[in-house]
């Protein structure tokens, strides 16, 4: 393990929500981030009995996120994750210098 901090959430939380899984599961779907560690490297987790593998995890902004990063974490444009974050999370002001973690996965094979 490299110098990662503690892990703030298990794993098993990291993608949630039934639309994202469903995106996950069809491929779509390929980073999540969130404001802790949920996972490391080479960890796996399970969604609807199907595997997946964490590639990455690295540490970045929300204002670094561009249209391709939110393709990744299953939407269609940086707009509508904008805005249903914001929806999501009542009273959340979009900071674009706020730190989260970038976690990477794929489907284990």
């Amino acid at each position: 393990m490299t110098d990662l901090p503690e892990r703030t959430c298990e794993i098993e939380r990291l993608v949630m929500h039934p639309k994202l899984v469903e995106a996950a599961l069809s491929g779509r779907k390929t980073q999540q981030r969130r404001d802790g560690v949920y996972g490391y490297p080479e960890e796996t987790f399970t969604l609807d009995g199907v595997d997946f593998v964490i590639t990455a995890l690295e540490r970045k902004t929300i204002g670094d996120m561009t249209d391709a990063d939110a393709q990744a974490e299953g939407y269609p444009t940086l707009e509508m994750y904008k805005n249903l974050i914001l929806k999501m999370h009542a009273g959340m002001e979009w900071d674009e210098s706020a730190p989260v973690w970038v976690h990477h996965f794929k489907r284990v094979a």
